[in-house]
């Protein structure tokens, strides 16, 4: 007489196909490699190339003519070569900054940019050596008219501040599209825009 009748068979063999099932899949998880998240890292360091010591004595009143040293870089994660340009833009308090929710940039004026191609996993780290140069105080306003970053000068559209106060230096990262064949604020992964941008504040006082 059998020991095992027909209908236990039946759920056996149904218990050993489910089970095959399940260990195919986890063998198929744990050796497909999952999808790389796509992005770029930008950051400002300050003259020691540490997030400390962004202002000459630790005092954010920036004489004019008074050197300031930080170090910008950026990292490329996008899994190819890009292009990235970091644009550098000079507000005060009131300017609006980016927009992280609608990726849009700062209508803060464009000072200077910097391009290049970036491999995959690259780090892009450059120093940022700049100088107010020029100013104009009138009706208890300062007025920064001119810029000197990496020993060259830059002219600013007319930018003021209250007594100086609340300027700040605006840094934006933009990458090559290559369907518009432009430049665009941020980058584009799975369907989404994102963007990176960061800021450091100072007050432009005279020269003591």
């Amino acid at each position: 007489m059998s020991l095992v009748s027909s209908r236990d068979k039946r759920n056996l063999i149904v218990v050993f196909i489910t089970l095959l099932v399940v260990f195919e899949m986890i063998a198929y998880v744990a050796t497909t490699p999952r999808p790389r998240e796509q992005f770029f890292q930008l950051y400002v360091l300050g003259s020691k190339r540490m997030a400390a010591d962004y202002y000459p004595n630790n005092d954010t009143d920036i004489s004019r003519g008074e050197t300031v040293s930080w170090y910008l870089g950026t990292t490329n994660s996008m899994g190819n070569i890009q292009l990235v340009e970091v644009r550098v833009k000079l507000g005060n308090q009131t300017i609006k900054p980016p927009d992280d929710q609608l990726a849009l940039p700062s209508p803060a004026p464009l000072v200077t940019e910097f391009k290049r191609f970036t491999q995959d996993n690259e780090t892009w780290e450059f120093p940022f050596v700049w100088r107010v140069t020029n100013v104009r105080f009138a009706n208890n306003s300062t007025h920064i008219l001119e810029l000197e970053i990496n020993g060259e000068t830059f002219q600013v559209v007319d930018c003021s501040a209250r007594s100086g106060y609340n300027f700040r230096l605006i840094f934006e990262l933009w990458t090559w599209d290559t369907d518009t064949g432009a430049f665009q604020f941020g980058w584009v992964t799975g369907g989404d825009h994102r963007v990176a941008w960061l800021q450091i504040w100072f007050n432009a006082t005279q020269a003591r």
